[in-house]
């Protein structure tokens, strides 16, 4: 019996060193993560630091305070509510009709005096616009009518003509050092301070090229989920993306009735790419379907490659397409480097920092994103377009992207 005593005794404590090996391998294996966590955040605290990324234009920001008459530091939510401000927003609203009709004679007088930023276009935009037109007649200006009932209906309808929508996408990267992809969540900002989740993506792990889920539902991010609503894919090299809705692939439709629900395209982003190694702010295009002359988006569901809006696009062949730019940063030689103004809304200098226009128009900000903490960035957009393609565009703008960085 004591020669299995002790037999037992030497297993015990065999265990137990074996364990304590474990637990110290495991500690240091814990705190080697953290030190490359802690490097990788200095590294890019460092890089944003660097005059080659894209910063928010402090001096516009203090000539502001200088002078609240200054239309061009108006914030950006009031900027086109000027007299003048509203015959550009009702040009660039012509301009994206691809039947390049001329508005209305009374369109064209109503567009001389005063935009209140409550105004809708009396055409509809959705099920639902008569009765949103209705009851936006009366709200404050300060608190804009912006129905969020039906999530998947409001983030596919495109913004209400004269109000800027405002959010917030956050990065969470729990699980990052188990291999998993950031989620992103996109919440819109309400005037009362509260915030309304709308979206969240994540990453698709094994897949070829990057494949990015989008859903209504912060925790159902599957493809085959009731919740998903979208997603956003790349080419090889990662730089061109295209934005679909929920409907089938027309290269996995069966049946008739499926083609009759085949999916549509409603962006895509086309990165320019690096081939010199020139570093500097990332230059961009975005095509998004047109809008006819009910405001409504033109459907573009193509059955091949060459029927796609980045084919369409490469080909010249613009027409019931829109044709968007990121606005080029200025180069500023007292802080010595490239600027943007973003009305306060952008805090912190990122190469991702983006405004989005159309060339008819450059100072109407179809679209913008910046940072405004570590893992915090702030997301507007305007008329025409909707929740889902700009997520969708910002998440594009987190990929890497070793061919144009």
């Amino acid at each position: 019996m004591e020669g299995v005593s002790s037999n037992r005794s030497m297993s015990y404590s065999r265990w137990s060193y074996d364990s304590t090996l474990d637990d110290e391998g495991s500690n240091l294996r814990q705190q080697k993560l953290d030190r490359q966590r802690a490097l990788l955040e200095q590294k890019q605290k460092k890089k944003r630091q660097e005059p080659l990324m894209v910063q928010s234009n402090v001096d516009g920001r203090s000539r502001a305070r200088r002078t609240k008459q200054c239309e061009e530091q108006a914030p950006l939510v009031e900027s086109y509510l000027s007299s003048n401000r509203s015959t550009i927003y009702h040009g660039i609203s012509s301009s994206m009709n691809f039947d390049e009709e001329e508005d209305d004679e009374d369109e064209v007088s109503s567009s001389s005096s005063q935009l209140n930023s409550n105004t809708r276009p009396g055409s509809a935009t959705s099920k639902k616009s008569c009765k949103e037109a209705a009851s936006a007649s009366t709200p404050p200006v300060s608190e804009p009518a912006i129905d969020v009932d039906d999530l998947e209906e409001f983030t596919l309808r495109p913004a209400p003509q004269g109000i800027t929508v405002k959010c917030r996408i956050t990065r969470d990267k729990k699980g990052m050092d188990r291999g998993m992809y950031p989620t992103y969540y996109l919440h819109l900002e309400r005037e009362d301070g509260k915030k309304v989740f709308l979206l969240a993506g994540r990453k698709r792990k094994k897949s070829k090229t990057s494949n990015y889920l989008i859903s209504i539902d912060p925790t159902d991010l599957s493809r085959g989920g009731e919740s998903f609503i979208g997603k956003l894919r790349s080419n090889l090299m990662g730089t061109k993306f295209t934005v679909y809705d929920s409907g089938q692939n027309p290269g996995k439709t069966t049946s008739s009735l499926e083609a009759t629900i085949l999916r549509q395209e409603l962006a895509a982003v086309c990165y320019e790419t690096n081939v010199l190694g020139f570093k500097g702010p990332r230059k961009m295009s975005v095509i998004i379907p047109g809008m006819n002359m009910d405001h409504e988006r033109v459907a573009i569901c193509p059955r091949n490659d060459h029927e796609s809006l980045l084919a369409r696009w490469q080909n010249k062949s613009t027409e019931s397409v829109i044709e968007l730019h990121n606005k080029t940063p200025v180069w500023n030689d007292d802080t010595q480097s490239y600027v943007l103004n973003f009305h306060g809304r952008v805090t912190q200098a990122s190469v991702k920092n983006f405004q989005i226009i159309h060339d008819n128009d450059p100072d109407y900000i179809v679209m913008q994103f910046g940072r405004v903490a570590e893992d915090v960035f702030t997301m507007d957009y305007n008329y025409p377009m909707c929740a889902l393609q700009a997520f969708a565009i910002a998440l594009s703008s987190f990929d890497s992207k070793l061919a144009c960085e």
